[in-house]
């Protein structure tokens, strides 16, 4: 990593001298919540490890490509052991599990099962992709994101995007948007559509209550389809297009049975949030999941909930039952290959670890914000979701909204609150996973497949540098009409 032993070294002494001098203080408030003993810069893994994402695939993107796990160990250890040594083993493999098996595992699995299961279905046919058809394709993939997730949605949608395109030389901008529309703003309207909606729903939310971002969820898609219309029609008028042979291939999709399994993966996230709601599942007064437990630390203790194990087990099922069903030529002439997903797992192995220490300060701290506007609520979910994990960042906001003490409004386990709180929460946590690559869990795998079939996308600033340009200045715009 061009980076010395001793030089390494130097680096974890130095975290770990900082971190000592504040263990006496961990010890003695064991009964503290870790947010309120980890100092502000406990963060600078995190912001090293997104750095290394931003700039090592600019400085030499062939090392980056066979070293970036070195690079994810290296950040990871960086916080890891400084952690280990200062509050003692217990704490630091309490929370290390906690963050692998109830937030890391999920994740890879859900992204594994949706990444299979897509790679089987292709669409045959003469389909040109013309800025009309571009339109078509990114309103589709919008409108399924609610209902199958923007996960399920973007890796069922964007091989046929990639296809579409194949002839084009400038297609980085298609990616971008789909990554703006199919990958972000368009599973606003159910809990399926977006992990921090689908927390909202196990917080009491009602499941159809998200129907009513509609409005700024069809007023950001109009505005966001029209200037992809626009710029796409500009690129369109700058390519050699191709003239169509004689006699229209006609559209047709095979590997139709990964349909089936979609579902069931879709079913197995819709059932973990009923079964959360089953008495047989989950204390109803505390809303603790039951399950095996797997590491105890005080009154502390990780827990594998048993709807964590039915759901992964159904995807995992649904994944291999997609693999051996499948014809190989499907795969093949999908250019399906392993190398986008141990991309995203082996990077967000990285984030995850390195994320404790941020997620654990705004748990902690989040209320001390001052927050009691729409807009602040709006922006600050927002801003936080774009490089942290927009589901907890999301139950923070709620949290600090409920104790405002709205009389009236939308009844959750948490308490009530208004709703325009409430929708603006929602929005900025949806809305905003977009800025960045990792601000939501379909953004990296896009880029990553897009890159795989020879789309040159932007890097990580290079990427910000568009969503700074377009929606910043749309969510402006949503701040002034829906957030005032």
């Amino acid at each position: 990593m061009g980076m010395s032993f001793k030089r390494v070294m130097v680096l974890l002494l130095l975290m770990f001298s900082s971190f000592i001098s504040l263990s006496g203080v961990a010890w003695a408030s064991a009964g503290s919540e870790l947010g309120y003993l980890l100092p502000l810069w406990s963060v600078l893994p995190f912001v090293g490890m997104l750095l290394s994402i931003a700039i090592w695939p600019l400085v030499n993107s062939h090392w980056w490509e066979h070293n970036m796990w070195k690079v994810s160990v290296f950040w990871s250890l960086v916080f890891f052991i400084p952690f280990l040594i200062a509050y003692g083993s217990r704490i630091a493999f309490f929370h290390a599990l906690e963050v692998y098996l109830l937030d890391y595992l999920p994740f890879i699995i859900l992204l594994f099962g949706l990444f299979v299961v897509s790679g089987g279905i292709i669409l045959r046919g003469t389909l040109q992709g013309k800025p009309a058809v571009n339109v078509l394709l990114l309103l589709v993939g919008t409108a399924l994101a609610s209902w199958i997730g923007t996960t399920g949605a973007s890796m069922l949608l964007i091989r046929p995007v990639i296809r579409a395109n194949e002839w084009r030389r400038y297609k980085a901008h298609i990616i971008i948007f789909f990554i703006f529309l199919v990958s972000n703003i368009g599973g606003s309207l159910t809990p399926v559509g977006d992990p921090p909606l689908f927390l909202g729903y196990l917080r009491g939310v009602p499941f159809f209550w998200t129907m009513k971002l509609i409005v700024p969820m069809g007023f950001n898609v109009i505005i966001l389809l029209s200037l992809y219309y626009f710029l796409d029609s500009y690129f369109y008028r700058k390519e050699d297009v191709p003239e169509l042979k004689a006699g229209r291939d006609p559209l047709r999709v095979e590997g139709l049975q990964n349909l089936i399994y979609l579902g069931i993966i879709v079913g197995a996230v819709i059932l973990s949030g009923i079964l959360a709601k089953n008495p047989a599942f989950a204390d109803q007064k505390t809303g603790a999941l039951y399950g095996i437990t797997l590491y105890r630390h005080g009154e502390e203790a990780v827990v594998l909930p048993y709807t964590n194990i039915i759901r992964d087990l159904a995807i995992l099922l649904a994944a291999f039952l997609s693999w051996k069903t499948t014809p190989m030529v499907i795969r093949k002439d999908n250019r399906f290959t392993w190398g986008p997903i141990k991309e995203v797992a082996t990077l967000f192995a990285g984030i995850f670890m390195t994320m404790i220490p941020a997620l654990a300060i705004l748990h902690a701290r989040g209320a001390e914000l001052g927050l009691t506007h729409p807009a602040q609520f709006f922006w600050a979910t927002g801003a936080l979701s774009s490089f942290l994990d927009n589901a907890p960042t999301y139950l923070v906001f709620l949290t600090t909204a409920t104790s405002l003490g709205a009389a009236t409004g939308v009844p959750t386990t948490l308490g009530i609150i208004a709703p325009k709180m409430l929708m603006a929460i929602s929005c900025g946590a949806v809305f905003m996973g977009a800025n960045t690559y990792i601000g939501n869990a379909p953004n990296f795998m896009v880029r990553s497949i897009a890159e795989e079939n020879a789309i040159r996308m932007p890097s990580f600033f290079g990427y910000m540098a568009w969503s700074v340009g377009i929606l910043i200045p749309l969510f402006i715009l949503d701040t002034l009409i829906f957030f005032r």
